[in-house]
Parts: C-alpha cells; structure tokens; sequence
C-alpha cells in the first residue's frame, strides 16, 4: 500500500474516533458499573433493540465463556430489555433515542465505549444472536485463547458470520426465553461462499449461505458480508469502520489466510432464523434505519411472504467446532 492511500487511512481512522466522542451526547446513562471492571477483564460490546427474549441466554452465553462485563447500547427499546439489563450486576447500559443509522449503526455508539472503558482490555463486539466458537472453546475457556493470542503478539480474532437456520418453517418451533436458539436453528450451509479480498483495508470479504441462496438469488453480489472480526485487544486509538466487519488500522484486518487455515479463526453462529424474525424483520423494514436503504429488510419481507424453508439438500446439522474445522470454516492454527 503507497504512502498516500496510508495517509487516508490515518485521517480516517481519526475521523471516526472524532465522529464517536462527537456521539457521545446522544448515550444516557442507565446503569454504569464500569468502576467495578478490573484491569484483565474480558469485556463484550453490543447494541440491541427488543431483544428482551434473548438476552437470558445471550449473557449466561458468554459468562460461562468467561466475558466479565457487559457494556451495552440499548437503542429505545419497548420491551422492557433495557430494564432487565440495568438489573443485571455485571452489565453497564447506556439508552439512546437517536438514529441508529447516523451513528452508521450504532458503529459510534459503541466505538465511543470502546475509547473510553476497552482500552489494554480484550474486547469481543456481537450482536444478541451471535454466539462465538473458537477452537477448543469446549474444554477451554475465552481466556486461554486471550492468552494464547497475547502470546503470540496478535491482536485480533477473527470469525466467520454462520447462519443458523431451522429445518422447515420458522414459525414451526416457537423460541422460549432462556432457551440455546441453536437447539432450533441447528442447520448452516457447509459450502456456498465466495470469498474476495478487500485492498484498502486488507480484510477478505464473504459472501453465501442461505441469505445469498434464498434472499439475494437474483442478486448475490447484494447479500450481506459475513467476514468479521469480534475479538480485538483494544487500543484507544482503533476504530471499527462497518460493523465488524472491518477496523483501523488495517493490520488488524489481516486475519485470515486466503487459501486455507494457516491462522486460527472462529466461528460466529448467528441464530437470526427463528419464529420471531417475520415481526422483526416488518418492525425494522418499517423503521428505515438498516444499510443501504434497508435492502436486506426488503429482501427478507418479500421472501418472507412465501414462508420459505431455508433447509435444503445440502444442508448441515452443527455438531461442534471441530466439525466446522474439517469444513473449511474456522482454522485451530497454531494453536494446539
């Protein structure tokens, strides 16, 4: 990369970490627990709206992995969620009314807490149905991969958005507060991607999986990316630039190997497909507020008319990591 494009990349960097502490004032404080996070904590970061069904097993989720604290964006939700987290001793929620698309989808809200509470702190982004495996996360937990990465001198983690879908329709398996969604969602696509490399910011972008198959046929180029990068060992001077997807400085994009596991990477299961996305889906189609003039929320509602089964032929039931491994989607590395 020449002078001049890492120039760009310095200016831009440091306009977003402005444009976040510019963002600030739209954040209110409804819990704030951060005098109680010790300098080694895990800390995870998320934004949510109406989430309030999932959140049970979304926190019990990610303490058994071993996240300390929770520092959360609630985004004016109706449900009664933002209480539920305030309730919660490990978990610090700030509440916005403001546009979740200006703050470029809530990519300000939280790179704002992430300058001000992550920094020296390993840091995971996701969102209520993501779940994060990485290798050996059956008998090891999140620390002993901070630790191997800490190491090893890398600062970033990556893993690839699966998403998780039911066998037959979504409605046929209502969802019960607390329940694992995987135990409904249980399927993916084991092939089915592309994959190309980002230039300027270093980072491979992927596409496929049932989205692509199902809701982007005619137009696969327009389905969602599904490359991100959750884990990062934060510094005050990094910024997320399109949700995970991509951060600055660009070394931290550079986490996988085009051309097979060289570098060890996760898995984010993404438990979207159950019977409450149709509702989710028209609330937020309604509401405008997604990338691109919600064009993923137009696809979904006009596929969602037809009750589509997102399970085909090729479909896989998850197992564990280690399945994932052996097809090609997430890489132990040098981990051993």
């Amino acid at each position: 990369m020449g002078v001049w494009q890492s120039y760009r990349l310095r200016l831009q960097r440091k306009r977003w970490r402005i444009r976040a502490f510019r963002k600030r004032r739209e954040l209110t404080r409804i819990a704030d627990r951060t005098d109680t996070i010790r300098p080694d904590d895990i800390l995870l970061f998320s934004t949510q709206r109406n989430e309030k069904i999932r959140l049970p097993y979304f926190l019990d989720y990610y303490r058994e992995q071993g996240v300390n604290h929770f520092l959360i964006v609630d985004n004016d939700s109706t449900d009664g969620s933002a209480d539920y987290l305030a309730d919660q001793p490990d978990v610090s929620v700030w509440q916005t009314r403001a546009s979740y698309k200006k703050s470029r989808f809530g990519v300000d809200w939280l790179n704002w807490l992430m300058i001000k509470h992550a920094h020296g702190h390993w840091c995971l982004t996701v969102d209520p149905d993501e779940f994060l495996i990485y290798p050996f996360c059956d008998t090891r937990p999140l620390r002993a991969l901070t630790d191997w990465l800490d190491a090893s001198s890398i600062k970033s983690f990556s893993a690839m958005l699966l998403d998780m879908y039911p066998k037959g329709r979504l409605d046929a398996h209502p969802y019960q507060q607390g329940q694992n969604p995987i135990e409904i969602a249980g399927w993916f696509d084991s092939g089915n991607y592309t994959m190309s490399r980002n230039r300027l910011f270093g980072n491979l972008w992927i596409q496929g999986g049932p989205r692509a198959r199902v809701f982007f046929a005619d137009q696969p180029e327009n389905a969602p990316a599904l490359n991100k990068v959750p884990l990062v060992k934060w510094d005050k001077r990094y910024a997320y630039v399109s949700s995970t997807h991509m951060l600055l400085p660009r070394g931290l994009n550079q986490v996988y190997d085009e051309w097979g596991g060289e570098k060890a990477s996760g898995v984010l299961l993404h438990a979207k497909f159950l019977d409450t996305f149709t509702s989710k889906a028209a609330e937020e189609l309604s509401r405008g507020q997604h990338y691109s003039a919600s064009v993923e929320y137009k696809a979904y509602a006009e596929s969602l008319k037809d009750d589509p089964d997102l399970w085909c032929k090729w479909s896989e039931k998850y197992i564990n990591w280690r399945q994932l491994e052996i097809l090609g989607l997430m890489s132990k590395g040098n981990w051993a």
